[in-house]
């Protein structure tokens, strides 16, 4: 079974053509080559795509066809400004050690700190920043869609298809924006500098690393951050910085319902003309869960669905279970959190809200009184969710059986991606009383019995959420 994969190619060199010292006239030419494993060309993002394609290594998909499409774009367009760039603006030195915005110990030139000041802080130094380029920036790429559609992984495509020499950094951005603010911390209280000269050093501080930045993960939570990225971006871009983010949200939607948001506004106008907007969202399918499924058939694992089988030591499922909800969840904070329910509190006790992601145990969504409108909450605020220590049911424990049928039904209409780990397989979960063998329950249950096999199936991870529509 031919899959997509989420997760960047295993080592960049083995896509990325890596040429010797020589220089020669066909230089540019080489520098756009990409190589496959088979060590066969190509001379896009796309060609290459193809070449995966063809191998059966990832499925063709049209909305990773047209993100690859704007960011080969930008590839034709970035190699050579920033080539150019880096040998024109040689007015700065670093021995910086490692990636993240500025995140080494830097040596630097004074004579290269000031010369870096935006036109935000000094408008008449516009027109000579630009004419020190050969052109204006190229308009980068702000890729968003929801989690598992495969904008991380064209990302990384692109990424890693751009010679290192040329200057480049990828960094998850709630990590850029702490060293932007331990970089800020630095110059004020050690550098002894203030106002523009303070910003000044972390704008330098992150060209050192790289005119080509590289996002992922994009998303602003905190008032701090939000209030100084119009001025760092502004003072970025100003300097030929070109940006590439993935996140999980429209440039709009950004800080949404954050303290004086009104104040953030001009940065997302500015993150709105610099790049162009890509759009993941009518892709349908979460491919690393589909990638669980199909590993599922590789390895006999059962990798959404997870039940201790026979030989196995106790707790294996479980371990399971929490491995693939931490693999989801990227290490993200988890917190408790409260949904409204018709007036109604309704308790979620672990919830990664930066990717829509819910774990419950059994008991908390069946061992109390919860309905229809409780369970369609649930399904409209999270895409995917993970209910642990699901028991064996007994016919006595009716309304406990009468709760996960709606529970199911509810997640289903909702498109939820469903990950349980359960003391049984579905065909075995609940024990019809055999007096009883007709009751409304048994039949009800063989329809639940049917969708809890079908939302393990690969089909069904490739539908698209619903919920936040219903």
């Amino acid at each position: 079974m031919s899959r997509n994969l989420s997760p960047a190619p295993k080592d960049a060199n083995s896509i990325v053509s890596i040429h010797g010292n020589n220089i020669s006239h066909d230089e540019d030419q080489r520098e756009s080559e990409i190589i496959n494993d088979e060590g066969k060309k190509a001379t896009s993002l796309l060609e290459y795509y193809t070449s995966l394609i063809l191998s059966g290594e990832v499925t063709r998909d049209p909305h990773q066809i047209q993100t690859l499409k704007e960011l080969d774009r930008l590839r034709d367009e970035c190699v050579p400004y920033l080539k150019d760039l880096k040998e024109r603006n040689g007015n700065y030195t670093s021995t910086a050690t490692s990636n993240g915005g500025g995140n080494g110990e830097e040596s630097w030139s004074m004579t290269s700190l000031f010369s870096l000041t935006p036109s935000w802080a000094n408008p008449s130094t516009e027109r000579e920043q630009q004419s020190s380029t050969t052109s204006l920036p190229p308009r980068g790429i702000y890729i968003h869609g929801g989690v598992g559609c495969g904008k991380t992984y064209c990302m990384d495509l692109f990424y890693d298809s751009l010679r290192s020499t040329i200057g480049k950094q990828k960094v998850h951005f709630h990590e850029f924006m702490l060293n932007v603010h331990k970089q800020m911390h630095k110059a004020k209280t050690i550098k002894k500098f203030h106002g523009d000269e303070a910003f000044d050093y972390v704008i330098q501080s992150t060209l050192s690393q790289g005119r080509m930045l590289c996002f992922d993960e994009f998303q602003v939570t905190d008032i701090a951050d939000a209030l100084i990225l119009k001025r760092l971006f502004t003072g970025l871009i100003d300097n030929g910085t070109i940006i590439v983010a993935t996140s999980n949200r429209p440039p709009r939607d950004l800080y949404k319902g954050g303290l004086q948001r009104d104040l953030f506004l001009p940065f997302i106008d500015l993150l709105e003309e610099k790049c162009t907007i890509v759009s993941m969202w009518e892709s349908e399918t979460d491919y690393r869960l589909v990638q669980s499924v199909t590993d599922e058939k590789h390895n006999g694992a059962q990798t959404v669905y997870f039940v201790d089988g026979d030989g196995d030591p106790k707790g294996a499922s479980k371990e399971l279970f929490v491995k693939l909800f931490r693999k989801l969840t990227k290490g993200t904070l988890i917190n408790s959190m409260v949904l409204d329910v018709q007036g109604r509190e309704l308790y979620v006790p672990k919830a990664a809200e930066e990717y829509s992601i819910a774990r419950f145990s059994f008991y908390d969504l069946c061992g109390k009184a919860k309905g229809a409108a409780d369970y369609l909450a649930i399904g409209q605020r999270f895409h995917t969710i993970f209910i642990e220590d699901v028991p064996k049911l007994k016919y006595h424990e009716i309304n406990l059986v009468r709760r996960w049928i709606t529970l199911i039904d509810s997640l289903y209409e909702c498109h939820v991606k469903l990950i349980v780990q359960a003391e049984t397989n579905p065909e075995d979960m609940f024990q019809i009383d055999l007096e009883n063998e007709s009751s409304d329950e048994e039949f009800a249950f063989d329809r639940t019995r049917s969708r809890m096999e079908e939302m393990r199936s690969e089909g069904y991870l490739r539908k698209k959420w619903v919920g936040s529509h219903l």
